[in-house]
């Protein structure tokens, strides 16, 4: 085969990438541009102007034809993966009204008016009236329809991040349905918008229907580079925009996860592990399973909202000799905290903890909890505890995704910045007990933006030989049998019950202090 080359750009919550592959999965270029996550004008709040993005996707892909000018003229196509869950209003000349509100934010809306009558009672038959409550609250445009009502008069579309850009590169109110994932009126089982006018979905998230894209199955040609876009980007005018998916959706199909014997676990800001589906469940009920970017299948999930980000919130807290440590060397604090890792046991010397930093839809009153503290017990006890919870947590996932599909997961991929740590991914097989997989480029985002590209433009004839032939590992990790024995035991006796244990005191804890219960 000789070589072909796609362009995949991956917009994430702190930077955008421009990244070329080829037909084999080899990444040849990449640029990358970090930029501030978001600005607050109100404490929760969290927004960006879009054009910081935009911007970003025209530098990164101007830079990189100036250091690939000899290959630019042969990419043949362009796609987009970006952060879920980040809205943006245009009005009907595409222009922006108001900055993004990305999926960091904390603002509720009020909700004062209750949804109809026979939703109320139906949810409250199969327990779910609170979670409703909160997905109505945590919806941005119902907020942005009470705290600005004349922003939403003018918004001609509600568009998630990726439907923007798509916008941006082909003039078309356009989108993936794999990238459809956030605070949105959207079928996932059916994988459409409601049919049906009296639909929950459209009461719960407030968006009218005439305000959302059209939505197309991933590997749909969008549109194509029009001569003022190649001057923006430096894209190549003509070349075709094709639909992929989310950040997430892409990652599991871009660390090779075929079937549901296959789970993909990111070690992102949320953690998540996630697999892929021939038919629609739920592993946790009413928690739906995405639209995978291979057509016809879904992404079953699990997810840790606050995951990775308690290593940020570890640094800023713990870890000031670290951070003052790795400016003399020229290193991340994570390198040197990483290399200390070794330093503590298996199982922190008794040290659990369970990462409920955030808490979930199905248990809005939950807390982050650490217990086994002894005088044994260091800082660096408290980071391997907070590997160690994430873990259990991502396990606790498999076991849930296992249980609903009736498929035992054999092979374990990771993606996402801990991924990166080969201490942490031993940490992982042998916590999960099994290999563990790890690719041979971090940017699997866009890898797997690259193989959707491949297949859509028919270089490959289906996904699975597209995987079998782009992606590629360059450490596998066996776990120790002994580590995995103790975490076992820790996991099934003392991790799955904390929880049970504890949600008792957490409503407590809610009542006395008045501590915000969503």
């Amino acid at each position: 085969m000789d070589n072909k080359y796609v362009l995949s750009i991956d917009c994430g919550t702190q930077s955008v990438r421009a990244l070329i592959f080829d037909s084999v999965g080899t990444l040849i270029g990449k640029e990358k541009l970090d930029f501030i996550p978001y600005f607050s004008t109100e404490p929760g709040f969290a927004e960006q102007d879009p054009q910081v993005f935009w911007e970003g996707i025209c530098r990164v892909c101007k830079n990189l034809k100036e250091n690939f000018e000899d290959i630019w003229d042969e990419i043949l196509s362009v796609t987009v993966t970006t952060q879920r869950d980040t809205g943006i209003n245009l009005d009907k000349n595409g222009k922006v009204l108001r900055p993004a509100i990305i999926w960091l934010d904390q603002r509720m809306a009020k909700c004062s008016k209750p949804i109809s009558f026979k939703y109320r009672v139906m949810f409250s038959l199969v327990g779910m009236n609170k979670a409703i409550e909160v997905s109505r609250r945590k919806s941005k445009a119902n907020w942005i329809k009470e705290n600005q009502p004349y922003i939403w008069d003018k918004t001609y579309k509600y568009l998630l991040l990726s439907g923007y850009f798509n916008y941006k590169l082909t003039g078309k109110f356009i989108d993936s349905i794999a990238s459809q994932i956030g605070h949105i009126p959207f079928n996932y089982k059916k994988k459409q918008w409601p049919q049906k006018e009296k639909d929950y979905r459209w009461e719960t998230f407030g968006i009218e229907k005439d305000k959302l894209p059209e939505l197309v199955e991933p590997g749909t040609i969008l549109g194509y580079i029009n001569k003022d876009v190649s001057e923006e980007t430096g894209i190549k005018i003509g070349i075709p925009v094709i639909a992929s998916g989310s950040d997430k959706g892409c990652e599991t199909i871009g660390t090779g996860c075929k079937n549901l014997e296959y789970v993909n676990l990111s070690f992102g800001t949320t953690a998540t592990v996630q697999g892929m589906a021939e038919k629609y469940f739920e592993p946790l009920r009413f928690m739906p399973a995405y639209p995978a970017c291979i057509q016809g299948y879904y992404n079953p999930e699990f997810e840790i909202f606050r995951g990775y980000w308690m290593i940020s919130w570890f640094k800023k807290e713990f870890a000031a000799k670290e951070s003052i440590e790795a400016k003399e060397k020229g290193i991340t604090e994570e390198e040197i905290l990483n290399k200390r890792l070794m330093e503590i046991p298996p199982g922190s010397h008794g040290l659990i903890l369970q990462p409920y930093w955030g808490p979930g839809l199905k248990s809005p009153k939950a807390k982050g909890a650490i217990i086994g503290f002894g005088d044994i017990h260091t800082r660096i006890h408290i980071y391997r505890a907070i590997i160690e919870g994430i873990n259990y947590g991502l396990l606790d996932g498999i076991n849930k995704i296992e249980k609903k599909s009736k498929v035992k997961v054999k092979y374990v991929m990771v993606s996402g910045g801990g991924s990166q740590s080969n201490t942490i991914c031993q940490i992982t097989s042998d916590m999960l007990n099994r290999k563990v997989y790890k690719s041979h480029t971090h940017e699997t985002s866009g890898l797997g933006a690259a193989i959707v590209s491949f297949v859509a433009l028919g270089i490959y004839p289906n996904f699975h030989e597209a995987v079998d032939n782009m992606v590629h590992y360059k450490v596998v990790f066996e776990p120790n049998k002994d580590n995995a024995l103790i975490y076992s035991k820790l996991f099934n006796r003392v991790y799955k019950k904390v929880y049970l244990r504890l949600s008792y005191l957490y409503s407590e804890i809610q009542r006395i202090t008045n501590y915000p219960d969503i």
